[in-house]
């Protein structure tokens, strides 16, 4: 079976590429145009089930692979990547709170969050420290009773609908990485003030605002995990949001192809479908090779995590190429279309402006570099690297 997927997750791709095809394809141009936030669809998908895929039953959860997962971010994002990134925050949130939460946690804030009843953010990001997230300079003080948050968050997806928001804070400035704590905070709290969706180059219908904590309390027990243990929760997090960025880069590479072949076959020149000249087929072919190995490596990455195994190096790589993979494919679908590439009319002029975000968020390829190297440099890690992993 191609790509060796099971009986269930084939079952699961055919539903969410129903679903997108059938409720989010229809509005995507004019959403993208607009920039309006895509509550009605996004209402729908998280009826699925979708919201839940990842989580135990006992908190309402699909208990789904994470295979299953990427499959999923992938069908949405081949159709509408504004909403399968609202549907990779909301997880960052969710399986934060599920690997670090106390059981009282999990009842109160993640059960809501799984069972679609409310939507969540992720707060790492600051104005002043993006890959370098040990440099973030928002505060959390204890008070006696809790703590108290201030300071600014960036670039936050689903940051303004969000109900229940994760928010990283310094609770030991002085020890950088080492001093920061993550708390839940509902969305609603006093102090904490949200902005306006950003005008952005893609993504244009994803919620992305700014966050502003004057003095937000935050009483004690909703503290996530141990004191001064947030960056490690965070990078762990991380670890698993690079598979579902990349399953989302593939996913629009997939839409470039999907494209380029369609207008390659109907498009003529010279008395032939462009589709005849050897330029044509050789992106194409380049495109659907690319594409087919980033998926491999992010269905790799996502059954080491299935299996328990470290998977560090894994989703890095996962995340680098198939992000770099997805710019490639848009511009060579633009390429392909010539110059009906470069208006609004055509749909590949969007994918473009949103594979570029894939090389950005949640670590530059740069960062991914560093992490690759590292894994590979990491004592006799270089001498049993196996490739067969």
């Amino acid at each position: 079976m191609r790509f060796g997927l099971t009986d269930a997750q084939r079952e699961l791709q055919w539903s969410v590429r129903s679903f997108a095809t059938e409720v989010l394809k229809p509005g995507a141009a004019r959403r993208d145009e607009t920039g309006e936030f895509p509550a009605e669809a996004v209402t729908k998908l998280r009826e699925t089930g979708v919201f839940g895929l990842l989580y135990p039953r006992e908190y309402g959860g699909g208990e789904r692979d994470f295979v299953s997962f990427a499959i999923a971010v992938e069908e949405l994002a081949r159709v509408d990547a504004s909403v399968a990134i609202t549907l990779l925050a909301h997880n960052l949130c969710a399986g934060h709170i599920c690997a670090a939460g106390t059981p009282a946690q999990r009842g109160e804030f993640l059960v809501p969050l799984v069972e679609g009843r409310k939507l969540g953010a992720w707060a790492l990001t600051e104005p002043g420290a993006g890959s370098d997230a040990g440099g973030i300079a928002t505060t959390a003080v204890a008070d006696g009773a809790g703590w108290r948050l201030s300071g600014s968050k960036f670039f936050i997806t689903n940051g303004s609908r969000a109900d229940t928001i994760v928010v990283m804070a310094s609770t030991a400035p002085h020890r950088r990485a080492k001093g920061i704590s993550a708390f839940i905070v509902p969305a609603d709290s006093p102090g904490l003030a949200r902005g306006k969706n950003l005008d952005k180059l893609g993504f244009r219908a994803s919620d992305t605002v700014g966050l502003v904590l004057k003095e937000v309390p935050v009483p004690a027990e909703r503290l996530l995990g141990t004191r001064n243990r947030g960056f490690i929760q965070a990078m762990r997090v991380l670890d698993s949001g690079r598979i579902g960025v990349a399953a989302m880069a593939v996913g629009i590479g997939q839409a470039c192809l999907d494209a380029g072949l369609d207008y390659a076959r109907q498009r003529r020149a010279f008395g032939h479908p462009i589709a005849d000249f050897q330029a044509i087929q050789w992106m194409l072919a380049d495109m659907a090779t690319e594409l087919e190995a980033a998926r491999l490596l992010v269905y790799r990455a996502a059954r080491l995590r299935d299996a328990g195994r470290r998977f560090v190096r894994e989703a890095s790589m996962a995340k680098l190429y198939a992000s770099e993979a997805a710019v490639r494919a848009a511009l060579k679908a633009v390429q392909i279309h010539g110059g009906y590439g470069y208006i609004r009319a055509y749909p590949v002029e969007r994918y473009l402006r949103e594979a570029k975000l894939c090389e950005i968020g949640e670590g530059t390829s740069e960062i991914q570099r560093r992490v690759i190297a590292r894994e590979l440099l990491k004592e006799g890690h270089g001498a049993s690297f196996d490739v067969r992993r």
